[in-house]
């Protein structure tokens, strides 16, 4: 006998069992089940949610949440962005979501930012989303102050701050020598665009002309146009030898074993295990797009010339990297004149 599960029912990586719907290309959120699975009580939690039955707050946080959704302003985010926050987002609805809007204070903001010190990132996102759902929440009518206003961040321990350390020019022939086809292809797409990791993955075949790759950053959806290095068009060209027929212009390039998109914990642990089997943890993938900017300075160009090139928006990193690049340069100068 095959059972099927409820149309309407969609289970969070956390196991937390929800219903929600799409509605005009949106997904729409419409409750939880607290219930555990398999029991009558969680299929009375499911239909009740389903059918409406379940009395909730009007002006709830997963109401407030859902008519965010609804908005230009959430529209017009970057995907990068709306990517941070949707986190936030299912993490309020799962804590607070049939709780009335108006009722929280800063100090339950505090409150929650404690309960995930242990990922600063996570929480230090907590009062940005807040903050930005009161703002919606005054225009509503549904409360009169905002209590994420002039929250203080967390701090990440200094035990815990830990710089990205450049590729060196020894790990870099390492994986270019033992490295296996997909991790060695994210390496040469991670040091050829110069970009985040999470931009890496938007790459499709259309993108790529035979010598150079287009993309609109996610973060500040700008677009660039980048010629590939020699071991990039290498690499690209080998990988869609492999796929045999020519890709279809929207296959992405980085892809799971099926073909689907490669998500970004899918090209993270695949980084990770052969990092681990090359020894080569003390490089991470972030620090890619540091070597990348590093050879730019390398073969001369100025800080203006990596910047549009990595899309950098602050050249603070550029100048530490690509100086870190000029000394190295310059100290091989001078060990050569020194002979």
């Amino acid at each position: 006998m095959v059972i099927r599960r409820k149309k309407y029912l969609w289970r969070h990586s956390s196991g937390r069992w929800y219903v929600r719907k799409c509605v005009n290309g949106r997904m729409i959120y419409l409750g939880r089940i607290t219930a555990e699975e398999g029991t009558a009580e969680f299929d009375h939690q499911y239909w009740e949610v389903v059918s409406g039955k379940r009395v909730e707050v009007k002006t709830s946080w997963a109401a407030l949440i859902a008519a965010m959704r609804e908005t230009d302003k959430w529209a017009n985010f970057s995907p990068r962005y709306r990517k941070d926050l949707e986190p936030i987002f299912e993490y309020l609805t799962d804590k607070i979501g049939n709780a009335d809007v108006s009722r929280l204070t800063q100090a339950d903001v505090y409150d929650a930012m404690d309960k995930n010190r242990h990922r600063v990132n996570f929480a230090n996102y907590i009062p940005i989303a807040i903050r930005m759902l009161c703002k919606l929440a005054i225009r509503k009518r549904w409360r009169h102050d905002n209590p994420a206003i002039e929250i203080e961040k967390l701090k990440v321990p200094k035990a815990r701050k830990k710089p990205h350390q450049p590729w060196t020019d020894w790990a870099v022939e390492k994986m270019r020598t033992e490295g296996k086809p997909l991790p060695r292809l994210i390496f040469e797409i991670g040091v050829g665009s110069v970009q985040r990791p999470g931009d890496w993955l938007d790459f499709q075949w259309g993108d790529y002309d035979g010598d150079t790759l287009k993309l609109r950053q996610n973060k500040t959806d700008k677009p660039l146009l980048l010629p590939c290095t020699q071991a990039l068009r290498k690499a690209l060209d080998q990988a869609k030898s492999d796929l045999g027929a020519a890709p279809h212009p929207t296959r992405h390039i980085l892809t799971r074993p099926d073909g689907s998109a490669m998500s970004y914990h899918a090209m993270a642990r695949v980084m990770i295990n052969e990092r681990r089997r090359l020894d080569l943890m003390a490089y991470d993938q972030h620090a890619l797009r540091y070597r990348g900017v590093m050879e730019l300075a390398w073969a001369g160009c100025t800080d203006d010339e990596i910047a549009s090139y990595s899309g950098h928006s602050s050249k603070k990193m550029i100048i530490k990297y690509a100086g870190e690049a000029r000394q190295i340069m310059r100290a091989r100068q001078a060990a050569a004149k020194r002979k």
